[in-house]
Order: structure tokens, then C-alpha cells, then sequence
């Protein structure tokens, strides 16, 4: 594949590496200087669905849980109508009813609160959960939370053995809240290879090496609109029928089922329309 196009046009606001995949076939590949490590930002929202998928398929929580059954211990004073029907699904496609977003990158270091679990449900549920899309760390935050509390360990920890040893991913550095918790939301650290290792994961549907490691069923699901949203499961929809881990700046790992592709990418964009749509024009139109 000829990617001189896309990196003409995105090069210039700060395309660091791409990989491209058909199949198991890497068809191409640019990098501005050798991979290392970066914040891939929300993209790690994707890898904290497939943890919440993991649970599931091992018993530990249910998406048609009640939050306040999941998080009982800390329900504000006053539980609100719409707090009352948001359920785990519900942490999942930002539609949670809440009006606006919270545990933003600008916003973690300025909360006195260190207990970010209380601090998310005191914000007020101004809708019926499932009818408003408003994109938020709240909710993918809250869903790490789970995992973590039902399988004792951190997301790190509990990824290891069910999917990062099998993608040669070692132990990633991963954010954390003032407590100790994995951020489910973001901060996790990965280079170009490794995200794009979790894009052929995806696009295998949960299967690597020949072994079914995830529900195939938990995959697609993830990939569909859910929702009143352009998202999945913490995954984001797209054209072509796509979807992607993706993560500020322009850490994307996007699937194309139907194409049976993957393209990955790193940078430091702060256009991240133009980027996408450069992605889009120059690349999935080739495949």
C-alpha cells in the first residue's frame, strides 16, 4: 500500500507512526523516528471494555446490574429517579445521564475529592440513562472500578494473563486515580505495535494463535452502535462501516470488518478531524 498521500497530509500536524493490516498481512508501515511507549489516551477506554467483556464471560458482573446494587456503598444521599435505572451497560456508551463530562484530563488534577467513585455519582443524572450521548470518563472509569473490585487486582494485573501476555504486551504502565485504582478511562502506555497488535485482536474477534480468549459475541457487540451515540461499547463507530480505539491526539486503532483491515496510527494532532478524515481519504479508500 502506498501511504505517501496520508503522510503528506498528516505529517505536517504531527503523525508520529501508521501500520496498516490486511488479514495477518502487514501491507504498510511508516514511522517519523523509532517507537517507544506513549499515552494512548482513550483508546484505553477500549482495552477497559474488553476487561468489562472478560468479566462478564467469567461470571463477575452482569451489564444489567443495577449501579446502585454494583455500587451500593456509594450512592449519594439522595438517589436520583435516572440513577435508579442506569445500569453497567449503561458505563459503557456514554449515555449514562449525566449533562456534562467529568474526570477530564484538565479537570483529574484539580479535584480535592480523592474518592473518585463518590465524586462520579454525585454528579447529577439529568437523564434517563441511554437517551442522551455525552462523552465523559465518568462512565468508563466506573466500569474499570467494577472489574477491579470483583476480580481483586487492578486492570493491569487482571489484563495480563487474558490478554496482554498473549499480544507480547509486558506490563504497561497505566494510570492511576489518587487511591490506587487503574483510570479505566485512560493513561495507559503502549507503542504503535502493541495498539495495533490490539486491533487484529479485534478484528480476529477476540481469537489470537488459534485460541477463542474473548467471546467472539463480546466483540461484535462492542463494535455496534449502542446507545443514543456514534459508539460502541468504548469503541468509537465510523465510516466504512469501522470501528476504533481512539485516543486524544490521534492514537487510533481502527477495524474494518468488512475489509478485513486494520490501520493504527500515533501522533501529536491537534486536528483530529482533518486526521480522521485524512484516514478515511487516503488509506481506508485504498483497501
Amino acid at each position: 500500500m502506498n501511504l505517501s498521500s496520508f503522510v503528506e497530509t498528516t505529517k505536517p500536524i504531527g503523525l508520529l507512526g501508521v501500520k496498516v493490516n490486511r488479514g495477518a498481512d502487514l501491507i504498510g508501515e511508516w514511522h517519523l523516528e523509532e517507537e517507544c511507549r506513549r499515552n494512548v489516551y482513550s483508546a484505553t477506554k477500549s482495552f477497559t471494555s474488553c476487561a468489562v467483556g472478560f468479566a462478564v464471560q467469567e461470571g463477575l458482573l452482569s451489564l444489567d446490574e443495577k449501579l446502585t446494587e454494583a455500587f451500593s456503598g456509594d450512592m449519594p444521599e439522595h438517589i436520583s429517579e435516572n440513577l435508579q435505572k442506569a445500569t453497567v451497560r449503561d458505563l459503557l456508551t456514554m449515555c449514562l445521564g449525566q449533562e456534562t463530562g467529568a474526570l477530564m484530563a484538565e479537570q483529574r488534577p484539580l479535584y480535592s475529592e480523592d474518592d473518585w467513585v463518590k465524586l462520579s455519582f454525585e454528579i447529577p443524572f439529568v437523564y434517563e440513562p441511554g437517551t442522551h450521548f455525552m462523552y465523559s470518563n465518568v462512565g468508563p472509569y466506573l466500569a474499570g472500578i467494577l472489574v477491579q473490585r470483583r476480580s481483586g487486582c487492578d486492570l493491569r494485573s487482571y489484563l495480563t494473563p487474558r490478554l496482554f501476555s498473549h499480544l507480547g504486551i509486558k506490563r504497561p504502565t497505566w494510570e492511576e486515580d489518587p487511591l490506587g485504582n487503574s483510570f479505566g478511562a485512560g493513561g495507559l502506555f503502549l507503542t504503535l505495535t502493541e495498539l495495533h497488535t490490539f486491533g487484529l485482536f479485534c478484528l480476529n474477534e477476540g481469537k489470537w494463535n488459534g485460541k477463542q480468549l474473548l467471546h467472539a459475541e463480546w466483540i461484535r457487540e462492542s463494535a455496534k452502535q449502542q446507545g443514543a451515540g456514534p459508539y460502541g461499547y468504548l469503541f468509537w463507530r465510523g465510516e466504512y462501516n469501522s470501528y476504533r480505539a481512539d485516543g486524544k491526539y490521534s492514537q487510533i486503532s481502527m477495524v474494518l470488518p468488512e475489509k478485513n483491515a486494520v490501520i493504527t496510527t500515533v501522533a501529536e494532532c491537534r486536528q483530529g478531524d482533518i486526521f480522521l478524515n485524512a484516514i478515511y481519504e487516503h488509506i481506508c479508500s485504498q483497501l
